[in-house]
């Protein structure tokens, strides 16, 4: 369960921002409070938080900034070479940043344990590496300052002689699991297993693990068929079958391609199997039902097969109480779509593991909807230095009859976080008077 995660000096970010999951004391009105807000020992922590901000304001920027410490953690000590860069991205438009590394830092709870871990980096090296573990009071188990090591707690008998196995560009923690020490391993498997992410203008990416469940798993497919249903999208089922390489319908160089690769694995091209997706519609005749009408998946609308392309990665994370954060989640969706998925994050009926929603959105008509409480709505913006700020709406004083307004306030300005268009309509006005003279003077 994510409690905080900050960055500093990463893309957008210069100085360090912290995105915080952990519940304020402030109280609204209805059920949203005890909805929204889930107990995990001593901390009260939100379901889900949406970041709002301008285009270029640095959204999607957090999201890449989580998304690069996991790929980080993960890949370090097993795909990254001596010498290796990084991959860090740090921030380019102040000089100050050229001298400092890129600060990442979260703090999550594993199996009811408190963790705190972070690292600093640059292109070519780590700079420093932390962890420390709360149980009754916070404890250090390790300290890393360039390649100077102060081990304690758990590591200092199963890290032994790894500190000169720890390359540079590489993190001490990667490393440890690399060599078989249980802590290790079990703070990369929450990475690897429970801190996810995706784009929501890259279903490609996810597609693929969504049909896979849906044809192998039948509850996976009774909750994606019910989930399509109540979307009211007109699909009354999906249906998948196994067609010969001859059969479907594909390009002729996709085509050549795998029979390429096949014939170089040593396959028959008889062999080769490709799945055809088709959604069934209702079949009418007057207003009399008589039956269902197959359409290739790939003629349904893009916000549809990008919906049914999410439920893979989204039930996955309610089933198993993983955080998830998604960048554009409401890209080619209906507003109202967007609600639901937001809803069954808040919803302690459905989201009974009490999995975890970060995303960033332009849909304000969350804000009007009352679904969000004040410390779940977020807001990045640049200041005069192209710089990145983070800052959450419960920072902010908000009457208690202005909530149901949220969303025309946001787009308002009130909040801040938006684009300034005022450039815009100067030009407009600049192009109708320019109009206006060319036809006087044509005159």
């Amino acid at each position: 369960m994510l409690i905080e995660f900050s960055v500093g000096n990463y893309r957008s970010f210069h100085q360090p921002v912290t995105l915080s999951m952990q519940a304020t004391s402030l109280k609204h009105s209805g059920d949203i409070d005890k909805h929204n807000v889930f107990r995990a020992g001593k901390y009260e922590l939100l379901r889900s938080a949406a970041v709002y901000g301008a285009n270029a304001s640095g959204k999607s920027n957090l999201i890449r900034a989580m998304m690069f410490m996991r790929r980080f953690v993960r890949n370090s000590s097993t795909r990254l070479q001596e010498g290796d860069p990084t991959g860090v991205e740090r921030f380019t438009f102040h000089m100050d940043a050229r001298q400092e590394p890129a600060y990442f830092q979260i703090i999550f709870l594993l199996e009811g344990v408190r963790y705190r871990y972070g690292f600093e980096l640059d292109e070519e090296r780590v700079h420093a590496e932390w962890l420390y573990r709360t149980r009754q009071r916070e404890t250090r188990l390790f300290v890393r300052e360039r390649q100077e090591f102060d081990i304690s707690g758990p590591f200092k008998k199963e890290a032994t002689g790894l500190e000169a196995k720890t390359r540079e560009n590489a993190l001490f923690l990667s490393t440890l699991a690399q060599f078989n020490s249980s802590t290790a391993i079990m703070l990369l498997a929450w990475f690897r297993q429970k801190f996810k992410g995706i784009s929501g203008l890259n279903d490609s990416a996810y597609g693929g693990y969504t049909l896979h469940r849906f044809e192998a798993e039948g509850e996976f497919r009774r909750r994606a068929r019910e989930l399509l249903r109540l979307a009211d999208v007109g699909i009354t089922d999906i249906s998948m079958q196994k067609l010969p390489l001859d059969r479907a319908d594909i390009p002729t160089g996709l085509r050549d391609k795998l029979i390429e690769i096949a014939q170089e694995e040593g396959e028959l091209e008889s062999e080769l199997l490709l799945t055809q997706v088709q959604t069934l519609h209702p079949l009418f005749d007057g207003e009399l039902p008589i039956g269902t009408q197959p359409l290739d998946f790939k003629e349904e609308s893009e916000g549809t097969r990008k919906f049914f392309f999410l439920l893979g990665p989204l039930l996955d994370t309610l089933e198993n109480g993983n955080v998830l954060a998604i960048d554009e989640l409401e890209a080619r969706l209906h507003p109202r779509l967007t609600r639901e998925i937001v809803h069954l994050f808040n919803s302690p009926r459905i989201n009974l593991h009490n999995a975890q929603l970060v995303f960033a959105t332009h849909d304000a008509g969350l804000l009007g909807a009352c679904m969000l409480r004040r410390d779940q709505v977020w807001f990045t913006e640049k200041n005069q230095y192209g710089a990145t700020d983070l800052y959450s709406l419960a920072e902010m004083k908000v009457r208690k009859d202005a909530l149901p307004l949220l969303d025309k306030n946001y787009l308002a300005g009130r909040y801040g976080a938006i684009p300034f268009v005022g450039g815009l309509r100067a030009f407009i006005e600049q192009e109708i008077q320019h109009g206006e003279k060319t036809e006087t003077e044509r005159a």
